[in-house]
């Protein structure tokens, strides 16, 4: 990975959050971190200029895709540069003294909720939607609530003055995430020249977004473009169109480079079959045989 310096990298999330570890595995423990509240504001951050990429979680191993993210993309229209796949560990901490039987409401982000959802069914507590890992595990210390605890990175109990209660407590022992790096499309801030390459031993991949007619058998001539020229979909997720109700913009990842062939090709035929296509990128992919890297 390259080493940020003091270009600041974006995330969604307090400090000791997932998306930070994410962040530094890309860019180095050295990178300049700016927190924000929610994914808009990060997309927003990175828009305006305030940083020179963003580190975003797309999907998850257990729960799935990170539909914020793929409407934020559509959004925004940032560029896809890279992506890091991360090993996600969740520990249940709470303040000090306070004993596992005491919990009564678990306090994290409705993804990390449901990446634990044994544990929680087994532990028999109510689990409470929040807008962090971290930040939940912020909100325990600061508001000093000795029934409730956080699900969080366990690198956050030890910046929050927590005490961790049980440790990978996720429901997958292979639960992972996969982030996306993000930068400015107009290629301000150094852009995708200025991006080292997440996992530079991985093949090309490349993320684009589509809208089809509304007809019958328009998805299947999308997809076909990909088909006929041997073209392996790693992702596809659709998300509602706002503006045009039950209609759907389509999300794919696919093995690639987009100014090459034959993928040069298929996205030539996929546009002549859609009303719209945007090519976000092409990376690096993280390579399969790396395995997630590891949080601390």
């Amino acid at each position: 990975m390259t080493d940020g310096g003091t270009a600041p990298v974006a995330i969604q999330g307090d400090r000791g959050c997932n998306s930070e570890a994410a962040a530094r595995r890309a860019f180095g423990e050295a990178v300049e971190i700016l927190t924000c509240r929610t994914l808009q504001d990060v997309f927003e951050e990175l828009a305006a200029g305030h940083a020179a990429f963003a580190v975003v979680p797309v999907e998850n191993s257990t729960a799935g895709s990170v539909v914020d993210t793929y409407d934020l993309l559509w959004e925004h229209s940032p560029a896809v540069v890279g992506e890091v796949v991360l090993r996600v560990r969740h520990a249940l901490m709470a303040l000090p003294g306070v004993r596992l039987e005491e919990v009564r409401r678990v306090v994290s982000h409705p993804q990390a909720l449901a990446q634990c959802r044994r544990f929680l069914r087994a532990l028999g507590a109510e689990a409470v939607p929040a807008w962090d890992t971290a930040g939940s595990a912020r909100w325990i210390a600061e508001r000093g609530e000795r029934d409730a605890a956080a699900l969080a990175p366990p690198l956050a109990a030890a910046i929050h003055g927590l005490e961790v209660l049980a440790d990978g407590v996720e429901d997958a022992p292979g639960n992972a995430t996969r982030f996306l790096v993000l930068a400015r499309a107009d290629g301000a801030g150094g852009g995708a020249g200025a991006w080292g390459g997440a996992g530079a031993a991985g093949g090309a991949k490349t993320t684009v977004g589509f809208v089809t007619e509304h007809r019958p058998g328009a998805l299947y001539e999308a997809l076909g473009s990909f088909a006929r020229h041997g073209l392996n979909l790693t992702k596809i997720e659709s998300r509602p169109d706002p503006a045009h109700p039950w209609h759907f913009r389509f999300f794919a990842d696919v093995a690639g480079d987009a100014q090459k062939s034959p993928l040069r090709e298929a996205l030539a035929e996929l546009r002549a079959a859609c009303r719209e296509v945007r090519v976000f990128g092409s990376y690096a992919a993280w390579p399969e045989d790396q395995g997630p890297a590891a949080t601390t």
